[in-house]
């Protein structure tokens, strides 16, 4: 069965958000489910379901989910991925309405992108502040609590497009959120840390 026009929505939405988190699952996870038959891929995804690009990004997915739960690399980790997920969010979401649509597609890209910007800039943003804490349980949970999050949002958009669009729409609040309160938060202790004036300190994060 096809998937109609609110599943292809929900699933070019999900593959943007979901690859600023973690882009290797995404790409696994999308191919495994369309090479085992669980969900009818859009002919702009198939190559996600060959056994080439299944086994490298399984290698990938298993790398990145040991680096990101190591403190201060997790975060190096993200700042180079910055130039490979947000252009991999908006290919993945063009992606889904392939060649035949290509308004629809260009409307995903942009969609894609824009998504995987903003939970990107989250996760990117959150990590870094939980490793300024002395313990690296916090930064430990964060990271499973993404692992969870990225197949749980992939099968929302394949199975009830409707409650994915709710669950995105309060998670890309919360990201936002996130990241403007831990920016700021982020400024201020480097500010500290350079000797800056505590009254200084406050005007650049005002």
């Amino acid at each position: 069965m096809d998937l109609d026009l609110p599943h292809l929505a929900a699933l070019a939405a999900a593959l943007g958000w979901a690859s600023g988190l973690r882009l290797y699952a995404v790409v696994f996870l999308t191919g495994a489910a369309g090479y085992l038959g669980w969900v009818p891929l859009p002919a702009g995804l198939h190559l996600l379901q060959t056994p080439v690009v299944l086994g490298a990004s399984f290698a990938m997915l298993v790398l990145e989910f040991f680096a990101d739960k190591i403190p201060g690399f997790d975060t190096v980790w993200d700042t180079i991925h910055t130039f490979i997920r947000i252009p991999a969010g908006a290919a993945l979401a063009a992606g889904v309405f392939g060649g035949d649509h290509e308004s629809w597609g260009l409307v995903a890209a942009l969609l894609g992108g824009t998504l995987a910007a903003t939970s990107h800039a989250a996760k990117t943003t959150t990590r870094a502040a939980v490793n300024t804490l002395p313990e690296p349980f916090s930064n430990i949970g964060l990271s499973l609590l993404g692992d969870a999050a990225v197949p749980g949002m992939l099968w929302l958009s394949w199975s009830h497009p409707a409650l994915f669009f709710v669950a995105l729409a309060v998670s890309i609040v919360v990201a936002l959120a996130l990241t403007i309160v831990l920016f700021r938060f982020l400024r201020r202790l480097l500010a500290r840390i350079g000797g800056r004036p505590a009254s200084e300190a406050r005007e650049l994060t005002a």
